[in-house]
């Protein structure tokens, strides 16, 4: 069974005075769900027709096995029944983000929950009997022509037999689905709803609400001193929830844990990566690469403490820009213009399609609201279009980027749904995180040669630099912590607040270096991290842009053929898996070299916006 998922990136920020409501935002800065369904009514009855027909998976039952033309008319059952599913959790997901206070979005959520537990436990008998066919009546199923469009899709059921268990676990599993992550529920209400965070003096004298979108709108300030109320104010919250946050965490890292052994894998970091084929090495490479290479973020942190004119440099003043007085206002039409154009190399099918999605057909919805979730995604579902959330705000350029990133994750979709079918054109998270950062590469390409300001060259720099601070070294000490963590419970270590903080702290120490000042609520950054619910995802983001840059030089430089190759990749969804797809796009990500070219060009550029500034 499959249901939607979401691409999401923590980079949104605020800047309103307060917070408006969904009634008071004008409807064509929201995103257009009537494709999905014209009415909230329309779904409600598409969730009836799924409650009176899942049942009917049953006959399937003990039938499996029995012949290719019997396998093939379960799986296309269970295919229409994933289909409805899917846009049934879409439409709930999209409405929910919009409004996490809402009772009629909660409601919906919690409806379609309980029902696909029902369906999961319904179900819970078809990977089992597909495993226990015997190889050589398999070999002949994958051999008829009537299974043709099912061979990819199989043999990746195949490949889970070792870690798929009998019916009856596979029930008790499917049973305890909505039990086990629990915690992710817990953290979204309590971090988007139920904490408050006050409000603040900026430093033009105007009080303005301070919220998880908001925040970093407070940490480019040039002010210090606001930069430092907003932190201190924003970890407060924390601080008094501090206990609860580390209990949900560490549940959700023994669920993590608890599901790995159930399924008889090493362990969960190797669950976690098993799906996608992707060895243990390359996630051990990717840290001991970026280990290797802080020495140049070190330096980088001494050039910012210097320029700045800081006595000391804290977290928070590693975001504001280093180049003071550049107008970088953007309004969201602005930014949709300048990333349309950036992406022009991609030819006319990839801009033109972007181009419609974004000004026309409603794909994104806009700016921030109240109880909106924070952040940024991009959520599609088969034959619909990719929608795009953001709390885009004009006076943070970094927007601009999570609007390419989140387009990025868009067109794959878009590509993938009509390449593939149904069945395989979900890709892998570790190449979506290639398609968002590659379109922020090509974004800084343009916004570079379009400019002959050394001013603003010196400014888009810093911003490139960021997002590889931002991107490949943040993210990796995400990963190691993750790793950290998940080993501490396999080996029987305790999960508590202080455990957290302690591993989290040896990490800050590191990464940040011995000449930067660590504040002590920064430990407890580590629960407010949303990406720690969805364990061994981040490091997705650091492989995607060292993968990114290589494939955009390549498209810059090189010629049709190289286009062609990427847009390949695009097509290709999840009809292989990502080492193998990238590497007939033009990369090797078993290898950690793109990792290390990508910490040289950070290296590069931190020399060239040395010479700029000085």
């Amino acid at each position: 069974m499959k249901s939607t998922r979401i691409f999401w990136k923590d980079e949104s920020v605020g800047d309103a005075k307060q917070t408006l409501t969904r009634d008071e935002v004008a409807p064509a800065e929201t995103w257009d769900l009537t494709p999905l369904y014209p009415t909230p009514a329309a779904w409600s009855e598409d969730l009836a027709e799924l409650q009176r027909s899942h049942a009917e998976i049953a006959k399937f039952k003990g039938r499996v096995g029995e012949s290719a033309a019997a396998l093939r008319e379960c799986l296309e059952f269970d295919k229409l029944l994933s289909l409805k599913i899917e846009r049934l959790n879409h439409y709930a997901m999209l409405k929910g983000s919009e409004d996490s206070a809402n009772d009629e979005n909660l409601c919906r959520e919690g409806l379609l929950e309980n029902l696909l537990t029902k369906v999961a436990e319904m179900s819970a008998f078809m990977t089992p009997e597909i495993q226990a066919i015997d190889d050589a009546a398999f070999a002949r199923f994958l051999a008829d022509p009537i299974l043709e469009t099912w061979v990819i899709s199989l043999k990746k059921i195949r490949r889970l037999k070792l870690h798929t268990l009998s019916e009856c676990e596979e029930r008790l599993l499917a049973l305890g689905g909505s039990s086990l992550s629990g915690h992710h529920e817990t953290f979204s209400q309590l971090t988007n709803v139920d904490m408050k965070f006050g409000t603040l003096v900026d430093e033009k004298g105007v009080e303005r609400a301070l919220t998880q979108s908001s925040f970093s709108s407070f940490l480019v300030q040039r002010d210090p001193a606001v930069r430092e109320r907003a932190f201190r104010q924003f970890y407060v919250e924390f601080k008094d929830h501090q206990f609860t946050l580390a209990a949900s965490l560490a549940s959700s890292v023994r669920s993590d844990v608890f599901r790995a052994r159930a399924r008889n894998y090493p362990s969960a970091r190797e669950a976690a990566l098993f799906h996608d084929d992707v060895p243990v090495s390359v996630y051990d490479n990717l840290i001991a690469t970026v280990r290797a290479n802080l020495p140049a973020l070190h330096r980088y942190y001494a050039l910012r403490r210097r320029v700045l004119g800081l006595a000391e440099i804290h977290h928070y003043d590693t975001y504001v820009p280093m180049v003071a007085n550049i107008d970088t206002r953007v309004s969201f039409d602005e930014a949709t213009n300048k990333v349309i154009e950036a992406l022009k190399p991609l030819g006319d099918e990839y801009v033109g399609t972007l181009a419609a999605g974004l000004q026309r057909q409603r794909w994104c919805d806009r700016y921030e609201t109240k109880g909106k979730r924070s952040g940024a995604f991009s959520s599609s579902s088969y034959g619909n279009p990719p929608f795009m959330m953001m709390n885009y705000k004009d006076d943070v350029f970094s927007d601009v980027y999570t609007l390419a990133h989140e387009a990025g994750h868009s067109m794959h979709s878009w590509f993938s749904q009509r390449n593939q079918e149904f069945q395989n054109y979900d890709y892998p998270i570790f190449s979506a995180e290639v398609a968002s950062t590659f379109n922020e590469e090509l974004l800084t390409h343009h916004l570079l040669e379009t400019t002959d300001d050394p001013r603003m060259r010196a400014y888009l720099i810093n911003r490139q630099i960021d997002d590889i601070r931002g991107t490949v070294y943040r993210q990796t000490m995400f990963a190691e912590f993750e790793k950290i963590t998940h080993a501490m419970e396999e080996a029987g270590e305790a999960l508590t607040l202080e455990t957290f903080r302690a591993a989290y702290r040896n990490l800050l120490d590191a990464y940040f270096g011995p000449n930067f000042a660590i504040d002590e609520e920064l430990a407890l950054e580590c629960l407010r991290i949303p990406h720690f619910y969805s364990a061994f995802y981040v490091y997705k983001y650091a492989t995607g842009m060292s993968a990114s840059v290589a494939l955009a030089g390549k498209v810059l430089n090189g010629g049709a053929a190289d286009v062609e190759a990427y847009l390949g990749f695009l097509k290709s969804g999840g009809s292989k898996y990502p080492i193998p797809t990238l590497r007939d796009a033009g990369v090797d990500m078993s290898s950690p070299e793109p990792i290390a070219r990508t910490l040289e060009l950070f290296a590069r550029r931190v020399d060239e916006l040395e010479t700029l500034l000085t």
